[in-house]
Formats: C-alpha cells, sequence, structure tokens
C-alpha cells in the first residue's frame, strides 16, 4: 500500500522518489530495494574452502621446515632461536610466524625444552595409640639479642601423649646436634627396635645422612613431610606457636642462657600443666606415663556425684568426662573404616 502511495505522488503530484519516500516515511533505499526487480539480497561471498593462499609454503616447503623443528638438533629449541641459527648458516625455510603456524596446527606450541621428571612425593600417613610409637621433631629459630643473630631450638614431641621427651637449644643448625638429641632422647625412653617412627620435615639436619644412619643403627622409621607442605607436620608446628604466642614469651633473648631458661621453664609448664582438647583435657605427662585412665575414673566419679545432686540440670544424659582420642594422626586415610581409629586434635 505504501508503494502505491508513492507512485501516486511521483506520477499524479510530480515528487521526485526522494521526497515522496520522506512523505510517507521509507527509506529511499528500502524504496528501491523493494520495487527494482534488479535489487535483491546480496550474493552469498565466493567460497574460498580448498583454496591455497600464493604466498604460502608449499608442500615440500612445509614437510622440510616440520622435519628441521622436529630434529634432533632443534627438538627443543623455540622458533626463533631455530630461525636465526639457521640464518647464521645461510640458510632461510620460513619465517618465524610460519614455523609457529606449522607448529599450531599440530599442538606443538608449548614447552618445547626437555623437562626434568620427579616421582610422585608419597603422602606420609603415621599412626599412634599409645605413647613411644611416634614422635615429630622440628628446629624453629629464637631472635638473639642483636639484629640476625638466632638460637635453634630442637624439639621432640610424641604425637599421641603431646610430650616432649627430648628438646635442645643451641647456637647453630648442625646435624650432629640433632643425632646427639635422638640418640639420648631414645636412651631415656627406652626405644627397642622396631618400636617407634621419628617424623620431620626436609630441612637440612632432619635429612642429613648422620641422622639416616643413627636412626637406621636405632632401629627407628624415618619419615619426612612432602616438599612444601607444612601440614606434614603439625604436632611441631602448633608446639612451636604455643611457646611463641604465650604472653611471657620475649622478642629477642639477651643470651643463650636467657633462651635456654625460658625454654626450659616453658617445657615443664607445657607437659605438667597445659590441658590438650585433643588429650582428654589432660596433661601430656598424664597420657604418656599411663595416668589417664585412672584421672578419667575419678573425673567420671565426680560428674556421678554432681549428676545425683542435681539431675535437672543436665537435660540430656548425664556428664560424661573428655574422652581421649583412641589414635593420633598424621594424615589420616581416606578410606578409615567408617572413622576407627580417630587422630587426635
Amino acid at each position: 500500500m505504501i508503494d502505491d502511495t508513492i507512485i501516486e505522488l511521483t506520477d499524479d503530484i510530480g515528487l521526485g522518489i526522494g521526497a515522496a519516500c520522506q512523505a510517507v516515511g521509507r527509506p529511499r533505499a528500502t524504496h528501491h530495494r523493494r520495487t527494482s526487480p534488479a535489487h535483491g539480497p546480496p550474493a552469498p561471498p565466493a567460497s574460498r574452502k580448498g583454496q591455497r593462499q600464493p604466498r604460502s609454503l608449499s608442500d615440500a616447503e612445509r614437510r622440510e621446515t616440520l622435519t628441521v623443528l622436529h630434529s634432533e638438533r632443534f627438538v627443543d629449541q623455540a622458533p626463533a632461536s631455530v630461525y636465526a641459527t639457521l640464518l647464521d648458516e645461510d640458510r632461510y625455510l620460513c619465517s618465524i610466524s610460519s614455523m609457529y603456524r606449522l607448529l599450531a596446527e599440530r599442538g606443538e606450541t608449548g614447552e618445547r625444552r626437555r623437562q626434568a621428571t620427579h616421582p610422585a612425593t608419597v603422602k606420609p600417613e603415621l599412626v599412634a595409640t599409645k605413647p613411644n610409637q611416634v614422635y615429630s621433631w622440628d628446629i624453629t629459630k629464637l631472635l638473639g639479642p642483636t639484629t640476625w643473630s638466632y638460637y635453634y631450638l630442637y624439639v621432640i614431641i610424641d604425637i599421641y601423649s603431646r610430650y616432649v621427651p627430648g628438646w635442645l637449644l643451641a647456637d647453630r643448625e648442625s646435624s650432629a646436634l640433632a643425632e646427639q638429641l635422638l640418640a639420648d632422647t631414645c636412651f631415656k625412653q627406652n626405644i627397642g627396635r622396631g618400636q617407634l617412627s621419628i617424623h620431620a620435615d626436609r630441612g637440612s639436619s632432619m635429612a642429613s645422612k648422620p641422622v639416616a644412619l643413627l636412626l637406621s643403627d636405632l632401629g627407628v622409621t624415618k619419615s619426612h613431610s612432602r616438599p612444601h607442605v607444612s601440614n606434614d607436620n603439625p604436632y611441631s608446628e602448633a608446639q612451636f606457636k604455643t611457646l611463641k604466642y604465650r604472653p611471657d614469651f620475649p622478642k629477642r633473648f639477651g643470651s643463650i642462657e636467657h633462651a635456654r631458661s625460658h625454654v626450659q621453664a616453658f617445657i615443664g609448664w607445657y607437659n605438667g600443666q597445659h590441658r590438650h582438647q585433643g588429650i582428654g583435657l589432660m596433661t601430656p605427662s598424664d597420657v604418656h606415663y599411663g595416668r589417664a585412665p585412672a584421672i578419667t575414673a575419678a573425673r567420671a566419679e565426680v560428674l556421678d556425684a554432681a549428676y545425683t545432686a542435681n539431675p535437672e540440670r543436665f537435660v540430656n544424659k548425664p556428664p560424661q568426662p573428655p574422652k581421649l582420642a583412641d589414635a593420633a594422626w598424621i594424615n589420616r586415610p581416606a578410606d578409615d573404616p567408617a572413622g576407627k581409629l580417630q587422630p587426635a586434635q
């Protein structure tokens, strides 16, 4: 209908096509497209599929370039290095970008250099169901009286009882000192062959050959954390945090005697007074030396008396004393059936 109106305006009134299209509100190009048989939808572009770019490499040149890139001489070099080396030898195959395109077509544009391969590190899994089964040990620095001066604290901890059976403070980190501490501790605790496993991280003293030979002579199994995995040695890390977060821990120690006196007092408090949630709110000494069952029974009697005196204060059930965990784990396996052995926290 609009087409007829435009025709009437142009034929009867004498308006131009542009004025007529403006009067009826239609773009001029639309009118020409609708009324001229020569104007139709644009023809689709000609397909270039299968056509070769005139400047592209021939099949023979592509094969030759790939042969060079895959050769033993250049297989681990970047295309730019290959290109420059060939130019220095008065030889030109193609541009650097063409080399990259040929490699990209085959998914070979990643790292071309030979890469070192390492076996997967084994996740340590250790369990202790009683004292003197698994020890964890580590070394931490304590700030000395001046900048860049340190004292080195060696501490061994029983992961089941949280008891510290041995420690040493020195002005240096040494595998010989670590060897001496481990030997003395095993002797004091009467450790038999095949009885104990000792876990540590991969510090120079922990992974040293003298320490490894000592543990082998003592019949002690050694275990190490995975590289860069601090969670594999949680008991030692937690014990050091307890030491350094106490309110009486100084910013710096004035002397090695000062540091040794402070650590000695801390270890005495830690073993004899500090109560752990993971060991039934008992002290490490009580658990390590077998006093835990008697303490649990005595606590149960106190709670029974409290329940008898005021049963209305205990809504759900009679109160029970905190329980000692069945086991302490370093990385409990995921397939532990029904959580039979619960690690201490």
